[in-house]
């Protein structure tokens, strides 16, 4: 439970040999944990040793359409974050992030969650059509080491509008949802295994 309601996390155990990491994500305001990123994050890092957990927030687990507000999904994943069932599975380094807004509510908070690093699946640096609005101030308040894995062509900002200072990794050909179209030499589950691998390097320490 949440002050904002009854979130959920869903755990993907690492198999063996653990590499003594535990990856816990939030989803973006548009969609929830069946993202194409997320889904592929769960799917691929477990076989390489991370433990991945995705967090449902409490308006997603309600059946509402509209995300609530930035407060309140802060309040909500802080109170995920603090539980003693997901704080036991929990081995070792504590990595979060999320995806498009997922992304901002842990950089918000990184400092309070006491995680080792924050990981950023397509950070929205701005509304789309509107750099003046930037957002760069939450993605370098995180305090912590960062990684921001980016499509290349993200209306709410491309790789190289990113601001110095994080780990960053261009998906070419990758919108928003780090879809790809079927003209584009990349494939879907290239661009999927990029962004994979990207996070993996990262959390196992082969990522600057």
């Amino acid at each position: 439970m949440t002050p904002s309601g009854e979130a959920r996390a869903h755990v993907y155990p690492a198999a063996p040999p653990s590499a003594g990491c535990t990856l816990v994500l939030g989803h973006g305001a548009g969609g929830g944990i069946s993202a194409r990123d997320l889904h592929a994050v769960a799917v691929g890092l477990p076989a390489r040793g991370i433990t991945v957990v995705l967090v449902e927030q409490p308006w997603r687990v309600a059946g509402k359409r509209v995300a609530a507000a930035p407060a309140r999904l802060d309040q909500a994943w802080l109170a995920v974050l603090a539980d003693p069932q997901v704080r036991a599975v929990v081995p070792g380094t504590l990595a979060v992030g999320g995806r498009s807004a997922g992304a901002r509510v842990a950089c918000r908070t990184a400092t309070a969650v006491r995680c080792d690093a924050v990981v950023c699946l397509a950070f929205p640096l701005h509304p789309p059509g509107r750099p003046d609005r930037s957002r760069a101030d939450e993605l370098l308040g995180a305090g912590v080491r960062t990684l921001v894995v980016q499509g290349e062509r993200d209306p709410f900002g491309g790789p190289e509008q990113l601001p110095a200072g994080p780990s960053i990794v261009g998906v070419p050909f990758a919108d928003h949802g780090f879809a790809v179209p079927a003209s584009s030499p990349l494939t879907q589950p290239q661009a999927l295994a990029l962004l994979v691998d990207a996070v993996c390097r990262f959390l196992t320490g082969r990522l600057a």
